[in-house]
């Protein structure tokens, strides 16, 4: 049985953005997605410390990206 982390959301999914994109900055996601993205935490914070707490907006976009392959890009684009 799969583990159920916040807002129903599996574990092992969020587990797999982590491991491949668990060091960029939040900073740089906000580049991406906006200033509300993983509002509340500092910019110099890590994905892998704030994805478990996450907002449904935010890993949902999140997710969306990764899923379909562009996340990686995104972020090559945005570290520029």
């Amino acid at each position: 049985m799969k583990e159920h982390g916040l807002d129903g959301r599996h574990r092992d999914k969020d587990s797999r953005i982590s491991k491949k994109h668990g060091n960029t900055l939040v900073g740089t996601l906000r580049k991406i997605y906006g200033r509300g993205f993983a509002a509340g935490y500092p910019d110099t914070t890590q994905l892998s410390e704030v994805l478990l707490q996450l907002n449904e907006t935010s890993l949902s976009q999140l997710r969306r990206d990764h899923d379909t392959g562009h996340l990686q890009h995104k972020i090559d684009h945005a570290s520029k």
